[in-house]
């Protein structure tokens, strides 16, 4: 059975400003992908996945099997079109896999 898990502090708008402020808002985006990562991928699956990162609207995807990584980069268009969808197309231009 999976753990459904949710990070309450995400939705408050005073966290949502206070990150504005203080730079780090990109931060809680990629928290908000991992979570939507756990959701999507299989447990086995997610284990894979070292961390999420943006950087220069630029999604940095670590994943640590090759196996994985080969699936996420055929299917790169399709999870960037999911991620912009989610947060907003004028948030990401780009993902990457590494």
């Amino acid at each position: 059975m999976k753990k459904n898990k949710k990070r309450e502090f995400q939705s408050s708008e005073l966290v949502k400003s206070f990150a504005r402020i203080h730079g780090f808002e990109h931060k809680l985006i990629a928290f908000e992908i991992k979570d939507y990562l756990d959701d999507y991928l299989d447990e086995s699956l997610f284990k894979e996945i070292r961390s999420v990162g943006i950087e220069n609207k630029c999604i940095r995807i670590k994943i640590d099997s090759p196996l994985l990584k080969h699936d996420f980069q055929m299917r790169k268009s399709f999870y960037l079109k999911k991620f912009q969808d989610k947060f907003g197309e004028d948030k990401f231009d780009d993902l990457q896999i590494i």
